[in-house]
């Protein structure tokens, strides 16, 4: 192979290279999930928080997915009597919600009224 055919076929790979690093950064992010299993222990506490959450949810991107409704014990302890599950658009939105000032604040509230467990988890890589 002659130097011009080699340089050639290096730039070409380098350009390949900038190309899938392009592509892949523009790929769309795995979506972020917040999963709440909650004890309501009192109702008018946990109202005032629950009032507050779909607003600060929004601003995040995010949605529910489910926010009560019955629940099936399959394997396992079963879960809390209220089960809610968020979407955001990413990991980062998720932990941005839930690290937020707005949010924070109402914490003690849930907290006054409730018992639980909450935690965040990133979703499967979109399909190409």
């Amino acid at each position: 192979m002659n130097r011009k055919t080699t340089l050639t076929c290096l730039g070409g790979a380098a350009l390949l290279g900038i190309g899938y690093a392009a592509g892949a950064a523009d790929a769309p992010a795995p979506k972020g999930y917040m999963l709440a299993e909650i004890n309501v222990t009192d109702p008018k506490a946990y109202a005032a928080y629950a009032e507050q959450t779909p607003a600060i949810i929004a601003r995040y991107g995010g949605r529910y997915l489910v926010r009560g409704g019955r629940t099936e014990s399959l394997e396992g302890a079963a879960p809390a009597p209220r089960v809610a599950v968020l979407e955001f658009p990413s990991l980062a939105a998720a932990q941005s919600y839930y690290r937020s000032a707005e949010y924070q604040k109402i914490v003690p509230i849930r907290q006054s009224g409730s018992t639980g467990r909450s935690f965040l988890v990133e979703g499967v890589p979109p399909a190409p």
